[in-house]
C-alpha cells in the first residue's frame, strides 16, 4: 500500500510563514567554494601530501537582507496571523535568525518542513539543510517521511528530488557528496551524534586519518547549512546549544508543538486550532474505576449500558457458579433481574436485585442501595483483573469500530503499550506466551464469537473477514530483539533528561517503520499490536484507533504525549486521508482505554492542553482587538480603535464576554456551534468570518477539545422499518450521485451587479477618535512599564465627510478583479454602469468601497451561479452501508425514544424544539408510513460546500399528492433569516432533485424546506 499526499491549505500557510520572512532576498542559487581536500596519511618515511585536487562545493548564499528588513518581514507574517509582534530579531549563539513554527502533533509537521525546504530552494536558491532531532525514534521517522514523500514533491517541483541521508560517523564519504552536490541536500542527525561523550560521538570533532585528517564538523559547517530543529525543547542543554553553533548555520528553524524557549514565532497551529479545524482525531476515553461498595465483597464490573426498543440493558460481569468451579461471565441485565439467581446462588449477590438501569446517567441501581457507574469495578480487584478488563474493553471497542469502518475500506489498528516484554512473550513457557498474550487470545475468542452471532445478514463480508483470522495471528509484538538469541527483549532507555523513558534502539524502530504501510492493509492479519512504552515515539501509524496503557502511571510521560501517537487522521485501502469535513470526526475517533477514572484522565489531559496554550491571549477587550490585521478579499485591513470598541460592545451586549474579567463565555461557543450567534453590527458584518476567528483566538476553558466518555455513546440500531418496501423505493430514487456544472452569461452578471451596487452600495466615511488624556499623579515604575501612566479624560468620535486626498494610488479595477476573480474588462463595464454619486463614494473611503463592492459583486456571482447551475447524474450511487452502519448516540438527552415509524430505534435531533415536535407529529401521523433522519454520509455536492438534507419521508399511497418527500427543517422560511451559504445550498438541492425527478417515470420525489408538520402536509397536498 502507498500513502497518498495532497496539498493542504493549512500546511501551505505554515510553509509561507517561513518563506515570506525573506521576501526581498535575491535568488542567488548557491556560492561555489573549494572543498578542503585534506591531507593523506603519512607514508612510511613520514611524508604527507594533499590528498587530491580540491572539488567545487556549493554552499548556501548569505542572507542579503539587513536586520531591519528581516524584522519587518517577520512582523508582517506575525501581523497576518495575529501573533505577538517581535520587537527585534532574537538571536542565540548559533545564528542571527531563529524562527519558531508551532504545530500540534499529528498535523504533518515533518511534511511542512520538507515542503519548506523545497520552497526555500525554489525562491532563494538555498540547498543545504540539516534536520536535527533529539532521538533515534524521530530520526528514523523523518528518514521514512523523506522516502515516502519523495515522489509527491517531485510532481510539484518539476521532478526535483532531495538527496538525503542519516549522518553516520563511519560513512563520512556522504559528507563529500553533501558538499559537492548542487541539488537539494538534507542530512539528518540526532543530537547524540555530536553532544555525547562516546568514542563514535566524538569523531565529528576529531581530525580523522580515514577522512584525510579533516574534522567532519569543518566539512559540514563550510556549507553554511540551514538547521531545522525538530522538537527543539529537547535540545536546550548548554552542551547541545554550544555544539549546534559549530555547524555555522545560516538560520535556525524550530518546529514543535510545545516550544519551551520562544524566539521569533512566525506560525501557530496549537491543540485548539488542530481540533477545531478537524485536523486530528477526536478523543474518547474509557476509564476503569475501582470502587468499594459498603458491606459487600461481591465482584461486579459494569461494562456499559445498551439501549433497545423496550428498556435499557446493562452488561455486568459477575462471578457465576458452574460445575467446574466459579467463573467470571458477562450478563445482560435489566430492571427486575436478580444477580443472586444469575450467579446460580452465590451468597455475595443475595441483595443484588436491579431496581433501575439509567441510560442517561449510565448507572445501575440495586435494591440494597448500591449504585454502579459504567466503568466501575468492585469486589476482589487485583492488578491482573484490571489488565484483563482493559484488554477485554480494547477488543470490544476495536470490534465496534471495525464493524463501522470495514465497509469503507478503513483498517482499524489497536495499540497496547506495556512495560515488560515478559508479559507478552514469556520464554519460560512452552508456548512462549506471556500473560497478556494469553489473556488477549482468551478474551478475543469469546468476544469475536459473541460478535459474529450478533451481526446482521448484511454484514456477511465483515463476518467472513472476522472468521478468517485466528486469534493467535491477529496480534503481534514490536520490541527490541537480542541479536544473539533472536529473542524479544526490553529496550534500553534513558531514565533522566528530556528523552527519559525513550529507547534508542534503531532495529526496533526499523521494524515498526518497515511495517507501517503493511499494517494498513486488510491482507495483513495483524490488527492488535503490543509494544514497549519506551518505543512510543516510533508509532505514528494513522490507523491506530484504540490505545490501551497496560502499565503503571509514569510521571515522565504526560497524557498528552500518550494520546499524541494516535491523533493522525486515518487512511483507507487506497492510501487516501479520511478528512472530509462532514464526516472527519465521525470516522476519526481515538479511543483510549485507561486504568483510572474517565474524570481523572480527562481533567489531567485538559490541564496539560491548557498549559500548552499559555501564550494565547486571555482577554477579549478593546486593547486585544485594536491593531489586529484581518484579511478580506485578499486585502489586509487593520482593526481601528472604533472597530475594536464595536466588537467589544457586541460581545458585552450578547453575554459573550464576562464583564468582570473580559474572558469569553460558554454562551459564545454554544451559540457559534449551533449557528445561533447574534448578528454583528452592520459596519462589522462584512468582516464577520475574520472577527469570529479573532474571538476564537482568545483562550477559553470552554473551547478545550471535547474529550468524550467512550462508554456514553449508545448503538442506535436499524429496525424493520428500514426494510419496508416504501422506504427502499424512496431510497432507490434519491441515492443517485451527481456532479454539477455552471454556464452563465457575463452580460447578465454585469447587469445584475450594476443594479445591486446602485441599490445597496453604502460606504461609511472615515471616522476618527480624539482621546484627551492627562498624566496621573504619583506614578509607579510598574505603571510606567504597563503603559498606565496616563488616564483618559474624554473621548470623541468624529466623521470625516470630505474627499480623501492621498498620495496612495489605487488600482480600483485591478483590486476588484482580483477579489472577485473576474476580468478587468468585466469589472470596468460594471463600474461604468453605476450612478456617478455611487462611484463618488470611492473618494470618501477607498478601502471600504473596495471591500463592499467586492462583497456585493460576489453575492451576485453566487446568485447567478446557482441560477445557471445544473446537475448530471453519474453511474454511481450511495451504498446502503451509510444506513446499515449503526448510528452512535453521544448524548441520550438529544434523542426521542418510543418511535414506531423511524428506521432506527431512536431519533437523534439537533434541537429539542422544532425537530422534536416535527418527529412527534410524523410518528403519530396516519399518512406517514416510514421516515428517516438522513445520515451525514448522504451528501449533495454544491459550489458552496456539500449539503446534507434532514429527512426522507414516505407517505401512504393515495393519502397525499406527493408520497415521497425529502425535507429540510428550519425555524424560519425567510431567506433573510437563513444564512447565505445555507440558502445557496438549499437552492442547489432543489436543482439536484429536479434532475433526479427528470429520470423518474412515476412517483417523483418532492423536496422543500418546512417549518413544521402542518407546512409539510400543505406542500405534499399541493
Amino acid at each position: 500500500m502507498k500513502l497518498n499526499f495532497k496539498v493542504q491549505p493549512y500546511q501551505t500557510v505554515a510553509v509561507r510563514s517561513v518563506v515570506d520572512c525573506f521576501i526581498g532576498q535575491p535568488n542567488l542559487s548557491h556560492e561555489i567554494y573549494q572543498i578542503d581536500p585534506g591531507i593523506e596519511k603519512a607514508d612510511h618515511i613520514g611524508y604527507r601530501q594533499t590528498s587530491k585536487i580540491a572539488d567545487d562545493g556549493f554552499r548556501n548564499s548569505s542572507i542579503i537582507l539587513n536586520d531591519a528588513q528581516l524584522l519587518q518581514n517577520i512582523c508582517n507574517v506575525q501581523c497576518r496571523q495575529n501573533l505577538p509582534i517581535s520587537k527585534s530579531l532574537i538571536s542565540d549563539s548559533n545564528c542571527k535568525v531563529n524562527l519558531d513554527v508551532e504545530m500540534e502533533t499529528g498535523t504533518g509537521k515533518t511534511y511542512c518542513y520538507i515542503k519548506t525546504i523545497f520552497e526555500l530552494n525554489k525562491c532563494y536558491g538555498w540547498s543545504k539543510f540539516i534536520i536535527v532531532v533529539p532521538s533515534i525514534a524521530i530520526r528514523e521517522g523523518v528518514y521514512k517521511s523523506l522516502q515516502i514523500t519523495n515522489e509527491h514533491f517531485a510532481q510539484h517541483y518539476d521532478g526535483k528530488k532531495v538527496r538525503f541521508f542519516i549522518y553516520n560517523s563511519k560513512q563520512l564519504h556522504q559528507l563529500e557528496s553533501f558538499s559537492s552536490d548542487s541539488g537539494i541536500n538534507v542530512m539528518i542527525i540526532n543530537i547524540q551524534a555530536f553532544n555525547a561523550s562516546g568514542k563514535d560521538n566524538r569523531r565529528i570533532y576529531e581530525e580523522l586519518d580515514d577522512f584525510q585528517s579533516r574534522r567532519p564538523i569543518d566539512v559540514i559547517s563550510a556549507n553554511r547549512p540551514i538547521l531545522i530543529l525538530d522538537e527543539p525543547q529537547k535540545m536546550e542543554g548548554k552542551k547541545t546549544i554550544d555544539a549546534l553553533a559549530k555547524f555555522n548555520p545560516l538560520m535556525t528553524l524550530r518546529y514543535s508543538a510545545t516550544h519551551k524557549t520562544t524566539y521569533n514565532k512566525v506560525h501557530r497551529l496549537d491543540a485548539l486550532d488542530a481540533y477545531n479545524h478537524k485536523l486530528v482525531k477526536k478523543i474518547d476515553v474509557r476509564g476503569l474505576s475501582v470502587k468499594g461498595l459498603a458491606g459487600t465483597n461481591a465482584y461486579l464490573y459494569l461494562e456499559r449500558i445498551e439501549i433497545s426498543k423496550k428498556m435499557p440493558l446493562a452488561r455486568i460481569e459477575i462471578e457465576v457458579k458452574q460445575k467446574n468451579g466459579i467463573k467470571r461471565l458477562t450478563k445482560k441485565v435489566t430492571k427486575g433481574d436478580n444477580l443472586f439467581d444469575l450467579s446460580n446462588g452465590l451468597d455475595q449477590y443475595r441483595d443484588y436485585m436491579v431496581t433501575d438501569v439509567n441510560a442517561i446517567d449510565d448507572t445501575v441501581e440495586f435494591k440494597n442501595g448500591n449504585i454502579l457507574f459504567a466503568g466501575d469495578a468492585t469486589g476482589d480487584i487485583t492488578e491482573d483483573t484490571i489488565r484483563r478488563l482493559q484488554i477485554k474493553e480494547t477488543i470490544r471497542v476495536h470490534l465496534e469500530k471495525e464493524k463501522e469502518l470495514f465497509s469503507q475500506g478503513i483498517k482499524v489498528l489497536s495499540l497496547f503499550f506495556i512495560d515488560e516484554v515478559a508479559k507478552y512473550r514469556d520464554y519460560s513457557q512452552d508456548d512462549e506466551k506471556g500473560i497478556y498474550a494469553r489473556v488477549f487470545e482468551e478474551e478475543y475468542s469469546l468476544l469475536v464469537n459473541e460478535f459474529i452471532n450478533e451481526l446482521s445478514p448484511d454484514n456477511d463480508d465483515y463476518k467472513a473477514y472476522l472468521s478468517s483470522i485466528e486469534s493467535s495471528r491477529t496480534h503481534n509484538g514490536y520490541f527490541s530483539i537480542d541479536k544473539k538469541s533472536n529473542r524479544l527483549q526490553n529496550p534500553g532507555f534513558k531514565v533522566r533528561g528530556e528523552n527519559a523513558g525513550i529507547s534508542d534502539d534503531v532495529d526496533a524502530y526499523d521494524l515498526i517503520l518497515k511495517d507501517k504501510e503493511k499494517l494498513l492493509s486488510f491482507e495483513e492479519p495483524t490488527r492488535f499490536i503490543f509494544s514497549h512504552s519506551a518505543l512510543r515515539e516510533g508509532w505514528d501509524n494513522p490507523n491506530v484507533f484504540v490505545m490501551c496503557m497496560l502499565k503503571h502511571s509514569d510521571n515522565t510521560i504526560s497524557r498528552r504525549q500518550e494520546v499524541g501517537r494516535g491523533l493522525r487522521l486515518a487512511v483507507n485501502q487506497h492510501g487516501d486521508r479520511q478528512d472530509h469535513p462532514s464526516t472527519v470526526h465521525e470516522i476519526n475517533v481515538l479511543s483510549v482505554i485507561v486504568s483510572e477514572s474517565y474524570k481523572d484522565f480527562v481533567s489531567n489531559l485538559q490541564r496539560e492542553i491548557s498549559e500548552s496554550l499559555s501564550l494565547r491571549p486571555r482577554k477579549a477587550d478593546e486593547a486585544y482587538f485594536t491593531g489586529k490585521i484581518i484579511t478580506i478579499d485578499g486585502k489586509a485591513i487593520e482593526v481601528t480603535p472604533f472597530m475594536a470598541k464595536q466588537i467589544y460592545k457586541y460581545l458585552l451586549k450578547n453575554n459573550y464576554v464576562n464583564e468582570c474579567d473580559d474572558t469569553i463565555t460558554k454562551v459564545f461557543h454554544q451559540n457559534k456551534a449551533s449557528g445561533m450567534l447574534a448578528p454583528l453590527p452592520d459596519q462589522l458584518e462584512p468582516y464577520q468570518e475574520q472577527i469570529l476567528t479573532l474571538i476564537d483566538s482568545v483562550y477559553s476553558d470552554n473551547q478545550l477539545p471535547d474529550v468524550s466518555d467512550g462508554r456514553k455513546p449508545k448503538t442506535n440500531r436499524l429496525n424493520g422499518n428500514f426494510d419496508r418496501k416504501e422506504f427502499q423505493m424512496l431510497w432507490h430514487k434519491i441515492n443517485r450521485k451527481a456532479v454539477y456544472k455552471v454556464d452563465f452569461d457575463s452580460l447578465e452578471l454585469i447587469k445584475n451587479c450594476v443594479r445591486i451596487l446602485n441599490k445597496d452600495l453604502k460606504v461609511t466615511p472615515l471616522q476618527y477618535t480624539i482621546e484627551n488624556g492627562i498624566q496621573m499623579d504619583n506614578i509607579s515604575d510598574e505603571q510606567l512599564k504597563l503603559g498606565k501612566g496616563f488616564r483618559i479624560k474624554t473621548t470623541q468620535t468624529q466623521t470625516h465627510h470630505s474627499n480623501i486626498h492621498s498620495t496612495v494610488r489605487y488600482d480600483l479595477i485591478g483590486k476588484l478583479a482580483e477579489n472577485c476573480v473576474l476580468t478587468r474588462k468585466t469589472i470596468a463595464k460594471i463600474l461604468m454602469g453605476i450612478e456617478s454619486y455611487i462611484f463618488d463614494q470611492f473618494q470618501q473611503n477607498p478601502e471600504h468601497f473596495i471591500a463592499e463592492a467586492s462583497r456585493l459583486i460576489k453575492e451576485q456571482m453566487a446568485s447567478v451561479i446557482i441560477e445557471k447551475l445544473s446537475y448530471d447524474t453519474i453511474n454511481d450511487s450511495y451504498n446502503v452501508d451509510i444506513f446499515t452502519t449503526d448510528q452512535k448516540i453521544a448524548d441520550m438527552k438529544n434523542t426521542i425514544s418510543g418511535v414506531n415509524k423511524h428506521i432506527y430505534d431512536y431519533v437523534i435531533v439537533d434541537s429539542q424544539g422544532i425537530e422534536k415536535d416535527f418527529v412527534t407529529e410524523l410518528d403519530t401521523s396516519k399518512e406517514v408510513v416510514v421516515y428517516a433522519k438522513l445520515p451525514r454520509g448522504f451528501l449533495i455536492p454544491t459550489p458552496v460546500g456539500d449539503y446534507n438534507p434532514d429527512w426522507a419521508i414516505s407517505f401512504k399511497e393515495g393519502s397525499v399528492k406527493h408520497i415521497y418527500f425529502v425535507a429540510e427543517t428550519k425555524g424560519s422560511m425567510s431567506s433573510l433569516e437563513l444564512r447565505s451559504i445555507e440558502e445557496h445550498k438549499i437552492e442547489c438541492a432543489r436543482k439536484f432533485f429536479e434532475k433526479i425527478n427528470s429520470e423518474i417515470i412515476r412517483e417523483k420525489v418532492k423536496y422543500d424546506v418546512v417549518t413544521n408538520y402542518s407546512k409539510l402536509m400543505e406542500i405534499v397536498n399541493t
